[in-house]
């Protein structure tokens, strides 16, 4: 399941408010109509259709606000749900009960969420589930993208590709308590007039905070990377190639280039590279540029078409680089661009 953020009807409360470039939205609904609850949870790429079990009576209230890449939720249920996605999310989806079970249709198994027990779902990991209400829980929604990009900041190097969780985390103790407690606090925080919407760098770091705490404290593909101790500094001439870099991402530099504006050797170059980024030259350059053309895409007013921004960071080859992009972020190009 996830978060519409622009759906509005009549039972529904949307504040939208900006303040240093962040922007808050809630959106708050109750009915008893499975086709509007279809609308509420449904993305523009990613159809929900729910149905009540049996005809039987269902009614649900849901509240939620999103921060950017980041979205919490209050959800509550009576009577037994049954939800099917109708084409794979792009969001990792943690949902927090307090009341209730629910069951997730996973890619090799069914996934069951009770109380005291968080439920991890990753982008495209569940197609479906069945709410047995009353059912109530917190939901936390982050873009795939954004996860991938705090690694990738983690490791210095690019990472892509699935992360891999094990869905469950304990919310009695250590970190899932601590989890279910930040998205509490995100949501009580900012929902109604709340304190953090006047507070938009604390709102960041809370959602930061859980990004982080999911990643150090949930196994995962990269938990034992991230388990090591952190590689030394990079030396001046790595640093500096990451400058040249930067300075002239757009520009077609060749290998060559980088290493005399290191004042190294190609080979020494690429040594410290494999040492110190655990990639070559060429790569790191490569990842600088999807990172460009996915800030600009993100920033487009839909007047630039894909074609233009991806050529502007050198990628002539449309095809590829749609391929690549989605590996990177976890979407096509397109779908950044119409969001």
């Amino acid at each position: 399941m996830s978060v519409n953020s622009h759906i509005q009807n009549n039972g529904g409360l949307t504040r939208q408010l900006a303040a240093q470039n962040m922007s808050f939205r809630e959106t708050a609904h109750s009915g008893t109509d499975p086709d509007e609850l279809s609308e509420i949870l449904s993305t523009p790429n990613s159809p929900i259709k729910v149905s009540a079990e049996g005809n039987m009576p269902i009614a649900f209230h849901c509240n939620f606000i999103s921060v950017g890449e980041v979205a919490v939720a209050d959800c509550t249920y009576e009577g037994t749900v049954l939800v099917r996605r109708e084409a794979p999310c792009d969001r990792m989806i943690v949902f927090l009960p307090m009341e209730g079970n629910a069951c997730f249709d996973g890619m090799r198994e069914q996934i069951y969420s009770v109380p005291a027990r968080g439920t991890i779902l990753e982008a495209g990991r569940a197609t479906g589930a069945r709410l047995f209400g009353p059912r109530r829980h917190f939901g936390l929604f982050i873009d795939q993208a954004k996860i991938i990009s705090h690694l990738t900041q983690m490791f210095e190097r690019t990472i892509s590709g699935d992360i891999d969780f094990h869905p469950h985390i304990d919310l009695t103790a250590g970190p899932g308590l601590v989890l279910q407690q930040l998205v509490s606090s995100l949501h009580r925080g900012l929902s109604g007039n709340g304190p953090l919407q006047r507070s938009p760098l604390a709102v960041g770091s809370l959602c930061d905070a859980a990004i982080y705490l999911l990643l150090e404290s949930c196994p995962n593909r990269y938990s034992n990377q991230l388990a090591l101790p952190a590689p030394a500094p990079a030396p001046r001439h790595v640093k500096w190639a990451i400058d040249f870099m930067q300075e002239h991402i757009a520009e077609p530099i060749s290998l060559n280039d980088i290493a005399m504006a290191a004042k190294v050797s190609v080979r020494t170059l690429q040594q410290g590279f494999r040492q110190f980024r655990d990639t070559t030259p060429m790569a790191y350059l490569h990842e600088l540029r999807m990172a460009a053309a996915h800030r600009d895409l993100l920033a487009s007013d839909a007047k630039q078409g894909i074609a233009d921004v991806a050529l502007r960071w050198g990628f002539t080859h449309l095809g590829r680089f749609a391929a690549e992009y989605r590996k990177r972020f976890g979407q096509l190009p397109s779908q950044t661009l119409k969001r």
